[in-house]
C-alpha cells in the first residue's frame, strides 16, 4: 500500500530537490499536465538558490514521499514563507510521474494546515502564478484561491528562468478559514 509521508526539506534532500522541481517547471514528462517548458527557458532553480531559501528565517520547505513498504521516493515540495498574518506558497511542484494523482491538493492542503499551525494568527494564503498558465489558475481557483488585482513584472532578476512569451505574475489569495 502506498502512503504520502509530509517532513521538512533538509540538506540531504538538495540534490534530489533540484531534479525535482527543474523536472516538473521544465518538462512536460510522464502524467504531467502543467508546464513551463514552452513558456520560460532554463532551469527554475540552482543549489545556490534552493540553500538561500532554506536558510531564510520565515521560509520553510516540506517534501512529500511515496511511501511504499520500506522504500521511499521524494514526489512534491511546497514551500511557505511568513510575512506578517500571510504565507506565500511558492516552491509548489509534484514529479511528473505523480501529477493527476490528487498528490498536489494533498500537499496543498497539509501546507495550509501547516501554515496556520506555525502562525495561527494567518489571515490568508498567497501565491503568484503566471498569468499565461491559465489550467494552473483555474486548479487554484478549485482549491479556493482568487485572482487579485495584483499582476506583477516576470522577475528576471530573480534568475528562476528567462520568459520566452510576455508573462506577468498573477497574485492569488485565499482567506484562512479559522475553526472555531
Amino acid at each position: 500500500m502506498k502512503s504520502l509521508r509530509y517532513r521538512t526539506a533538509n540538506l540531504n534532500d538538495i540534490n534530489n530537490l533540484i531534479g525535482l522541481i527543474n523536472q516538473a517547471y521544465r518538462t512536460t514528462t510522464g502524467a504531467s499536465w502543467t508546464s513551463e517548458q514552452d513558456i520560460v527557458a532554463g532551469d527554475r532553480i540552482n543549489r545556490q538558490q534552493l540553500l538561500d531559501s532554506l536558510s531564510q528565517q520565515n521560509f520553510s520547505l516540506f517534501v512529500a514521499e511515496m511511501v511504499e513498504d520500506l522504500d521511499s521516493a521524494l514526489v512534491a515540495c511546497i514551500g511557505l514563507t511568513f510575512q506578517q498574518n500571510a504565507v506565500e506558497i511558492g516552491t509548489f511542484c509534484v514529479a511528473s510521474d505523480w501529477q493527476n494523482q490528487g498528490v498536489g491538493k494533498q500537499i496543498l492542503a497539509y501546507a495550509e494546515q501547516k501554515a496556520f499551525a506555525i502562525c495561527p494568527t494567518l489571515i490568508s494564503y498567497e501565491m503568484f502564478v503566471l498569468d499565461a498558465r491559465t489550467e494552473l489558475i483555474q486548479y487554484y481557483e478549485r482549491c479556493g484561491y482568487s485572482k487579485t488585482a495584483c499582476v506583477e513584472s516576470y522577475p528576471i532578476h530573480a534568475n528562476v528562468g528567462q520568459p520566452v512569451i510576455d508573462l506577468k505574475l498573477q497574485h492569488m489569495t485565499k482567506s484562512v478559514i479559522k475553526e472555531m
